[in-house]
Order: structure tokens, then sequence, then C-alpha cells
């Protein structure tokens, strides 16, 4: 392999799966901070086109001709409400691990500071706990809920 071959494939992100053989010592290496960036910046894309397409749809003003169509026009309205909601949520989720990338912090847990681990990261990108600490944090939740009711 010549030395130009070898730097340009240094230069790209992984795959999916060459992410997965890598060893743990390689964590947060700089090819796996590409690899999650480039996945994290296509979600940010992705987020954006669909707000954009949300935003359309409620801006779409057709008058209803009676009661029920209007019941319906307006039960829509909410369920794209809240999907607006759910995406802006997600996409300040999205720009966080971002962030946490350019600082050096993306991968490890806020409370802990140990890795949150390949497999974690590879199902939810924007993950700010490693699962220890997750389940912890649910568990006292639901705790608190069942306490209060």
């Amino acid at each position: 392999m010549s030395d130009a071959t070898a730097t340009s494939s240094m230069d790209q992100p992984p795959t999916e799966a060459a992410l997965r053989r890598m060893p743990k010592r390689d964590y947060m290496n700089r090819r796996q901070q590409m690899f999650f960036r480039q996945r994290l910046l296509a979600m940010r894309e992705k987020i954006e086109v669909d707000l954009a397409t949300y935003r359309l749809a409620l801006q779409s003003d057709e008058r209803q001709p009676d009661d029920f169509d209007l019941a319906s026009a307006e039960e829509d309205r909410r369920y794209l409400l809240r999907t607006i909601e759910r995406n802006i949520g997600l996409l300040k989720k999205v720009d966080g691990a971002l962030r946490r990338l350019a600082t050096g912090d993306y991968g490890y847990c806020l409370e802990s500071g140990e890795p949150i681990g390949i497999e974690r990261l590879l199902a939810r990108p924007t993950a700010e706990y490693s699962i220890d600490v997750k389940a912890r944090q649910e568990s006292r939740e639901r705790h608190y809920v069942h306490h209060r009711s």
C-alpha cells in the first residue's frame, strides 16, 4: 500500500463494521470522531428537512367544510406540533453532541466521565450517559414517580 493510499484511508471515517472491530484502547480516536461527526451531521440535516416539511404542512390553511373534518384537521395540527417539538429537542441533542465532539468530550458520560461505548453510541449517537448511569437515573425517576402517585 502506498503512503498516499494509507493517508487517504486514515482521512476517511471508518465503516460501522470497522468501527466495531477497533480495539477498546482506540476509543474516540480521530477516525471514530470523524465517523460520529458524519453521522450526527447527517442526522441534523434530516431533522432540518423534516422540520421544514412539517412547518409547511402547518402553514396550509385549508378550510374544513364540517365539524368532523375540522376536528380531524385540528388533531392533525396537534400531532404535527408535537412532532415538531420532538424534532427540535432532538436537534438540540445533536447540536450538543457536535459541541462535545469539538471539545473532545463526546463519547464520555457527563456524570461519571467513563466511556459511553461504541455500541451505545451507534444505537444512540446523542447519548450523554453510560448505560449504567442512565439505568440508575431511570430507576430513580421511576421510584420518584411511584412515590408521588
